[in-house]
């Protein structure tokens, strides 16, 4: 199975996308050669601005660019996205329903030695949060590119979450079309659904591999579209399987695990457990280093899931 960053597929395909589209422009704030937006920017020199070190200035330049037709696309570490431009995010995009895309980078605690003060382990809470924001979180490359031509498409803002390292390519050769909103579900089972988002993703997928030689069928849910969530989907899977896990390289708080205990806790009221951060902050180590220490890992899935089917009914 190939690896590959999520960030560099951004970069490749927003790339192609601008040769496709005259009205896209890109924006960083010195980062473009780790978000991968230098790529666009060699490619088309006059519609890339480098803003500096200055994220909020980036984000109302992105807004006044979107306000004249443009579709603006804006990317620094998702830590200075969400945290440092978080006002003008909601003021100049959000509550103006203005076509921003920001595609953050280095999400989650994966961003590894630069350590918690570069780890975005909140972004996801923060954005879903929004009025009109629609939040999307890709498990792998292939299917970063077709969030970003899907992005281009849709009209409105959009924060897309994306991360450092390399990573398994597991959608590749699994047949479903991605629409902003929809769910996929990428291995059925009948004890468990795992419900997951990113890199997680593919640990869930070993989760599950794990738990058949133990006895147990999982069903393992790439659910993307954080917002507008897939209600219809979770419910489903809530009443065919009896028993969620969910699985994000977040805090449990506000994230995916918390969209998706929403949803339950109003229609389908089902044993729950949530693997991802416990309200904490990260530190400096290996990504592999750091998953492992907070149990985002394909064993600490498959244990979420062996408690949690013993609680079914």
């Amino acid at each position: 199975m190939r690896s590959e960053a999520t960030r560099d597929a951004y970069g490749r395909v927003l790339a192609e996308l601008g040769k496709e589209n005259p009205n896209i422009v890109v924006l960083d704030a010195d980062l473009s050669v780790s978000t991968k937006t230098c790529i666009f920017a060699k490619a088309f020199p006059d519609r890339f601005f480098d803003m500096g070190i200055a994220e909020q200035d980036m984000i109302g330049t992105a807004a006044g660019l979107a306000a004249a037709g443009k579709i603006a696309f804006a990317s620094t570490f998702a830590v200075f996205a969400t945290g440092r431009a978080w006002d003008q995010i909601r003021m100049s995009v959000a509550y103006t329903r203005l076509n921003v895309k920001i595609a953050a980078t280095h999400a989650g605690i994966t961003t590894g030695e630069d350590g918690a003060s570069h780890q975005a382990n909140e972004d996801i809470a923060i954005m879903r949060a929004l009025p009109n924001m629609t939040v999307v979180v890709p498990a792998d490359a292939l299917e970063t590119e077709k969030v970003i031509r899907a992005a281009v498409a849709h009209y409105g803002p959009m924060y897309i979450r994306l991360s450092r390292p390399k990573v398994p390519v597991v959608t590749e050769g699994i047949n479903y079309d991605f629409k902003i909103g929809q769910g996929a579900v990428l291995r059925d089972g009948r004890d468990a659904t795992v419900i997951a988002c990113g890199l997680m993703v593919g640990k869930a997928l070993e989760a599950a591999a794990l738990l058949e030689r133990t006895g147990l069928s999982v069903r393992v849910v790439d659910l993307h579209t954080i917002k507008p969530l897939d209600q219809e989907l979770i419910v489903r899977c809530a009443e065919e399987t009896g028993a969620i896990v969910t699985a994000e390289e977040h805090s449990i708080l506000g994230g995916l695990g918390g969209a998706v205990a929403e949803t339950l806790v109003e229609n389908a009221v089902v044993p729950m457990l949530r693997v991802g951060l416990h309200d904490v902050f990260g530190e400096s180590g290996t990504p592999d280093e750091l998953l492992a220490k907070y149990d985002l890992t394909p064993e600490s899935i498959a244990a979420a899931v062996t408690a949690v089917v013993k609680r079914k009914k």
